[in-house]
């Protein structure tokens, strides 16, 4: 009996912390690269607005990514329109979790009433709206410039932020509920409840530790679904508006000059879009995977 202890001991103690995958780190690669250069790109770079070169020049050591049709440098843009890029996905999914969040604990802790149903019913609604269509609705009313909401002036960053918000909204809810109504078939929830602990201890004090995990995990997931969203709405005039720059717009720029045989104006930033996204779910699915499995 003794052995069997000790072997059961010894296996635990070599039992190896959870790794990442080839696929993790390659994941864990382009997302820190993508941040480097929306981090550190822009304090590096020249001014983005600015005619530092000769129109449509080809990567060299002066313009690292080439410049675009106007003479302007495309590294400095293509790094201010990540960050621009970053900050809107980060905005955008970090709103979407706040508001989701609370009404899924709602939806799920009161699962098969009137609440629930009334909250699904129009998250389902809104999640029935494509985001093109909700951007052509928002920003059909509102402009795609600056507005004028009292005292406060809202720029085109904003609205999107808004319009990416509300669009993310059901899916964050949906896995908000889904958790939530796991936790409250628990025993430790029914003993709560027949021991009078409030209801909004036991939702925020107990059930949302447990049900932020999955959230989270989703919304690192989303973060590069807005980077896409965003930069696609700038590519069809829908986002960030010119002179500023955003991936989205400075592909959409590039489109006519790539068969004059600048491919660096189109090819550069579309490809920071493509490593970014495809970074960002595989280390998605990578801590995902740690998180389920542990191993």
């Amino acid at each position: 009996m003794s052995n069997a202890t000790a072997t059961v001991a010894t296996r635990r103690r070599t039992r190896r912390a959870p790794r990442l995958s080839p696929l993790g780190w390659t994941g864990l690669v382009f997302v820190l690269a993508f941040a480097l250069l929306a981090v550190v790109g822009p304090l590096i770079a020249v001014d983005p607005l600015a005619r530092t070169g000769g129109p449509l020049e080809a990567p060299s050591g002066a313009h690292w990514f080439g410049t675009d049709n106007l003479g302007r440098d495309l590294f400095a843009r293509t790094a201010d329109g990540a960050r621009l890029s970053l900050l809107v996905a980060i905005g955008s999914v970090l709103a979407g979790v706040l508001v989701a969040v609370p009404l899924g604990l709602l939806a799920g802790y009161h699962g098969g009433r009137w609440i629930d149903d009334a909250i699904m019913r129009t998250l389902e609604a809104l999640q029935a709206l494509p985001v093109f269509i909700l951007a052509l609705f928002i920003l059909g009313m509102l402009g795609n410039g600056e507005s004028q909401w009292g005292p406060v002036t809202v720029g085109p960053a904003a609205k999107v932020v808004l319009l990416l918000a509300l669009s993310f909204l059901p899916y964050f809810a949906r896995v908000a509920r889904a958790a939530t109504l796991v936790e409250v078939q628990e025993e430790y929830v029914n003993c709560l409840r027949v021991v009078g602990v409030p209801r909004w201890r036991i939702v925020t004090v107990e059930l949302l530790p447990n049900v932020l995990p999955p959230v989270l995990v989703q919304a690192f997931l989303w973060v590069g679904i807005a980077i896409f969203s965003e930069s696609a709405l700038s590519f069809l005039g829908l986002g960030i508006q010119p002179p500023d720059p955003s991936l989205g717009n400075i592909l959409s720029g590039a489109t006519s000059y790539l068969m004059l045989g600048a491919w660096w104006f189109s090819i550069i930033p579309g490809l920071v879009i493509l490593l970014v996204t495809i970074g960002i779910n595989l280390l998605g699915d990578e801590v995902d995977r740690l998180l389920g499995n542990g191993r």
